[in-house]
């Protein structure tokens, strides 16, 4: 069986000859190409390995490819307002999107418009799911990175404000970029800011690990997948390499550009916007606004590849290539459907799909259906009371069983007396006869 194959993806603001190339990550040859719109920053999502999304650049609506059709643009999904960043859940159930300062989320199976998150004050610049799809995090020009439970929104009551699970504030100017790594609930967050720092969070406690502090703003951030380096981008093009495992244990620590001059990547001209990692780690993958797409070795932090592109790169990731993506008899397992502009309810102005069926996993429908926290006490209430139930009702049964022993026990002390009735009478009969 052969090894899966790793392609680069990349978009650029010109879209001249296409939207998106996908070429292979160590060969370079070019294997696809999409046509349709122009890309913006942190734009470009893969869905379900079945569909290429990307948020058209300073417009209304996203693109929607199905990956093995090439220049057929397949759908165009409107959106109340310019998207600024956009992302999909890796189990491929949900599109969230920042539209202006709120983060919209759509069930892609019905087209359905969840929920509208508005906990930002200014426009949203990134968003990221952790792997199990079970959080998902966002950053803003607010300076803001929130935590969200995925959970605890979609069994949001509509009468109320949801929480996010944590609010990073550290950070003092506008956030650039995010990284998630691995460990779903238990992941680490790289967070990346133009006030020339990045730090390294815990989702589950919500504390900083690591602060590092640079001489130039940070645009773009990734770790490898050991999470052994992370990759940090910065406005004069620089790219540089932080060594986690051998960090000293301070918290907060400026980057030595002196002494670590070794850990730095040269030759973009103006500023990263994007960086990626391969799965083994030894190739580094970043997009500039000079132009191009420039494939490292991380080891000897020399350019082995560069790409030219016809405008500032917008979106450059490295992934492993869907089945079907290269299958041209590919088609998805279930079609896109249209996606609402507004939220679901009548009061919104949308009706449901005649015949549709929709399943909801928390409030998100008006009535009086209960919280999770409110079945959970209805539950701890039944318990309790079929356990006073079982202790009482138990000692009743208890007697009972003691009255039937004693019964029995009587009996058998009748029977016993009665068989030595009988013996007695036996005997004495029988001596009497001789």
């Amino acid at each position: 069986m052969a090894a899966p194959m790793e392609v680069a993806v990349c978009t650029d603001t010109a879209a001249q000859l296409w939207s998106c190339i996908v070429w292979e990550l160590h060969s370079g040859a070019n294997l696809l190409t999409y046509r349709g719109g122009q890309a913006g920053p942190r734009g470009l999502a893969l869905l379900n390995g079945e569909y290429l999304l990307a948020a058209q650049l300073g417009k209304n609506y996203i693109c929607a490819w199905e990956v093995q059709r090439k220049d057929q643009l397949q759908q165009k999904i409107m959106c109340p307002g310019p998207v600024t960043c956009l992302t999909t859940s890796p189990n491929g159930l949900y599109v969230v999107a920042g539209i202006a300062e709120n983060i919209y989320l759509w069930e892609v199976s019905t087209g359905n418009l969840l929920v509208i998150l508005n906990r930002h004050y200014q426009d949203v610049s990134c968003l990221r799911f952790t792997g199990d799809s079970s959080y998902f995090l966002s950053g803003g020009k607010d300076c803001l990175v929130l935590a969200w439970s995925l959970c605890s929104v979609l069994q949001m009551d509509p009468s109320r404000i949801v929480a996010p699970r944590h609010v990073w504030s550290h950070h003092t100017l506008p956030i650039t970029d995010l990284h998630c790594g691995f460990g779903g609930p238990l992941a680490r967050v790289a967070t990346a800011s133009l006030d020339q720092t990045v730090k390294l969070w815990e989702i589950s406690s919500g504390e900083m690990l690591l602060s590092v502090l640079f001489d130039v703003g940070i645009t773009a951030v990734t770790m490898d997948l050991a999470e052994y380096h992370m990759f940090c981008g910065g406005t004069d093009g620089s790219i540089f390499q932080v060594d986690l495992c051998s960090w000293p244990g301070q918290r907060e620590r400026s980057f030595p550009q002196d002494q670590d001059s070794g850990k730095i990547f040269r030759g973009h001209r103006n500023q990263v916007t994007c960086l990626s990692v391969s799965m083994d780690g030894s190739v580094l993958l970043s997009g500039s606004h000079d132009e191009t797409v420039r494939l490292w070795d991380v080891p000897s932090k020399q350019c082995i590849r560069t790409v030219t592109h016809k405008g500032p790169v917008t979106n450059a990731t490295i992934m492993l290539a869907p089945v079907s993506m290269l299958n041209s008899d590919f088609r998805p397992s279930l079609p896109l459907p249209q996606f609402n502009r507004h939220l679901l309810g009548a009061e919104h102005g949308d009706e449901l799909r005649r015949g549709s069926l929709t399943l909801r996993l928390g409030l998100h429908q008006q009535g009086s259906e209960l919280s999770y926290q409110e079945r959970l006490e209805q539950l701890q209430a039944v318990l309790s009371d079929s356990v006073e139930k079982n202790v009482l009702g138990g000692q009743d049964r208890l007697q009972l069983h003691v009255t039937e022993l004693e019964d029995e026990v009587y009996n058998l002390r009748k029977i016993n007396r009665d068989l030595f009735d009988f013996s007695t009478r036996v005997i004495t009969t029988t001596r009497r006869a001789k």
